[in-house]
């Protein structure tokens, strides 16, 4: 059989070939065309049973096999993979477009809500219906004959261009690296980068140090190193990627012209003045100006402390560091320097007390705590000889879910860290199907006999993407449509895993899971204490970044005119004017690889980072009250955010949890902000 169209258990990554690919994709695409011509012709009055069940078992079936497809794609590219991938995309994205547009799947929809059945179903199974019915006006179901094949055209068209602009992003990253033969140019780089380069160069036959693109190689040479030059080799490749400056073939410059000019005629198309405004119909914020005054209004709050952040650390460069100017390549560097003085720490000192071998049962210990949960390994089929797989069950021993853990960057794997559904939790026949999760990170291998080390920042993107995995995988609801993830309103995503980051300031939850790679020894409670004071370290700047990226996207997709003068590049450079203190060398091409919005699910939603940053503070501050460890409180958190997923709009579950609407101020004193709020 197919692996592909094997859906009795995990995905048989093991046996998938890229030739799978194909005539697994098809013979769903003839299934699901043929039982949608049938729910549609049914003469009966649509029920649960005869119409909306029979297309979420159809449509469950194509998505896992087609997410299978897409995570391999993104974990272990290869020419082959991205062969079947792209050509595939395609038949994908039109069958999707003519179910978001078929009349009369449509029509039986609204014939559902409005009967006397809609009255008699669960809240979670009304929720399917009213999305349903939004999704298909958002989906083209309303448009005259005469404009489908356009929009049909553009939904092409913008699948495609998204997949070629990651494709050329992680080929662009590839496509460069760097050696070094003399060792007195790895001055100031930490052993453990100087090894992992080491042996980089000694994998491809040559002599000296090998750095990449990639964020465990480029990372530490930013902050580290002293030679300046190496810096800014490293900085000026990094933030040119994907751009004129390089291989034409992989320039997204025009794709970026085109996404954004063709998302806007999509959205007028639809009735929308724009793509902003089309965005925001399944989100929580209700207009794109809305969202304007929530980021100006955070930006005034954060300039005046990004702009003494900066002030802080020119002073510190010139006197400290004699250096009279501070380039971009010079700022991770000299902020390195200012933290190792004014704390008494580096990252790298911290680092070593953070092994993957003792960062990953900490962490699960306090999954443990909240929920009375237990995670332990089991063996499943992977992709990579570096995947771990792990089981969660409850106090009885039930399975509640799985995951797959991929933490280390490699060149075949796209950049960043993220969570991904495998299989989503349902009831069937036979019973409760378990949810599994996709977590993904870039973080450094393994290096001279030890375990991985990662840094606190590590740290928290791991617990980030756990967070996002435990919505997933913690989910009770039956019914596919707004289980776990799906439906929730995407700037309320991020709640539960920015929630999980707060944890990782937290004594009782740091210190057990911290044991120095060398000595054995716990993190000492001083250099935790100091770890704290330098929480908020550059804050301001860290927030007004930020916002400068969301403000970008917003405005890209609000009042941005893709026909007239202004290039994205020039909108990006004046939304740096309102709100940055730090402003990159003209050839900084930022926009080239900003994969969230061109390439990901963010686009007119980057502000979610921020927004949904202010519930999942206010969620954790009840946590702050009560004990962060109380069970009761972590209870409380799955019963009315983890466990209702997408069945009931996110500001209801916030309330429900927090016993009122989200307030500003616990963001705000978490980010040091907080006299300036008063």
């Amino acid at each position: 059989m197919n692996p592909l169209l094997d859906f009795s258990g995990l995905p048989r990554f093991s046996d998938f070939k890229p030739a799978d690919v194909a005539p697994a994709v098809e013979q769903l695409l003839i299934e699901n065309r043929a039982l949608i011509t049938r729910v549609a012709a049914d003469p009966s009055a649509p029920g649960w049973e005869n119409f909306v069940g029979p297309l979420e078992d159809a449509n469950e079936r194509l998505h896992r096999a087609w997410g299978q497809v897409g995570h391999l794609n993104a974990v272990v590219n290869s020419a082959e993979l991205r062969e079947a991938y792209n050509a595939t995309l395609p038949k994908i994205t039109q069958y999707y477009t003519e179910l978001g547009q078929h009349e009369g799947l449509y029509a039986k929809f609204k014939a559902l809500r409005a009967s006397p059945a809609y009255a008699s179903l669960s809240a979670a199974q009304k929720k399917i219906v009213d999305n349903e019915v939004r999704d298909f006006r958002l989906g083209g179901a309303e448009l005259p004959a005469d404009k489908r094949p356009r929009y049909t055209e553009i939904r092409d068209q913008l699948s495609m261009l998204g997949s070629r602009f990651s494709d050329n992003l992680l080929d662009a990253t590839n496509a460069w690296s760097h050696f070094v033969t003399d060792e007195t140019g790895l001055a100031g780089l930490p052993d453990d980068a100087k090894e992992a380069a080491r042996e980089a160069a000694v994998a491809d036959g040559k002599e000296g140090w090998k750095f990449t693109l990639h964020a465990p190689s480029y990372m530490p040479v930013i902050q580290y190193a002293d030679d300046c030059a190496l810096r800014e080799r490293l900085y000026r490749a990094y933030v040119t990627r994907a751009s004129e400056f390089g291989d034409a073939k992989l320039d997204n410059t025009p794709l970026i012209a085109d996404i954004v000019r063709l998302r806007r005629e999509m959205a007028q198309l639809l009735g929308f003045a724009n793509y902003a405004e089309y965005s925001l119909e399944a989100k929580m914020a209700e207009t794109p100006a809305q969202v304007l005054e929530f980021l100006r209004e955070l930006a005034a709050r954060a300039k005046p402390y990004a702009e003494r952040d900066l002030a802080e650390l020119q002073e510190f460069a010139r006197k400290e560091l004699g250096m009279p100017k501070l380039d971009a390549w010079d700022v991770p560097y000299a902020a390195e320097k200012l933290r190792a003085a004014r704390y008494a720490f580096s990252e790298n000192e911290v680092k070593q007390y953070f092994p993957e071998t003792t960062v990953l049962p900490g962490m699960f210990k306090l999954i443990e705590t909240l929920y009375g949960l237990t995670i332990t390994p089991t063996e499943a089929p992977q992709w990579h000889g570096d995947v771990k797989f792990f089981s969660i069950r409850d106090r009885k021993g039930e399975l509640v879910g799985q995951f797959y853990l991929d933490l280390y960057a490699r060149n075949s794997k796209r950049g960043g860290a993220w969570m991904d559904d495998a299989i989503t939790r349902r009831s069937t026949p036979t019973g409760t199907q378990a949810p599994v999760a996709y977590l993904n990170c870039n973080f450094s291998p393994p290096v001279g006999g030890k375990p991985a080390l990662f840094t606190h920042d590590e740290v928290i993107t791991l617990f980030h993407e756990l967070g996002h995995g435990l919505h997933h995988l913690l989910t009770r609801v039956d019914y596919l449509g707004v289980s776990g993830i799906n439906g929730v309103e995407w700037d309320a995503v991020e709640l539960p895993s920015q929630f999980m980051e707060n944890f990782c300031w937290e004594w009782g939850v740091v210190q057990p899971m911290t044991r120095h790679a060398d000595t054995g020894q716990p993190l000492p409670r001083a250099l935790f204490e100091k770890i704290i004071a330098a929480k908020n370290f550059q804050s301001g700047l860290q927030t007004v970044r930020q916002i400068e990226f969301s403000l970008f996207d917003l405005r890209l997709h609000y009042d941005f005119d893709p026909s007239g003068k202004q290039t994205p590049q020039q909108l990006l450079d004046e939304v740096r004017r309102e709100v940055a203190v730090l402003f990159p060398p003209e050839y900084n091409r930022f926009p080239n690889n900003f994969s969230h919005i061109f390439a990901g699910g963010y686009a007119a939603g980057y502000y979610s980072y921020k927004w949904a940053e202010v519930l999942s503070a206010d969620a954790y501050s009840l946590f702050e009250e009560n004990g962060v460890l109380d069970p009761a409180t972590g209870m409380r958190f799955w019963n009315e955010v983890l466990a209702v997923g997408g069945s009931r709009p996110a500001l209801e579950s916030f309330v429900a949890f927090r016993g009122r609407t989200p307030k500003i101020d616990a963001l705000l004193r978490h980010n040091g902000m907080a006299l300036q709020a008063a």
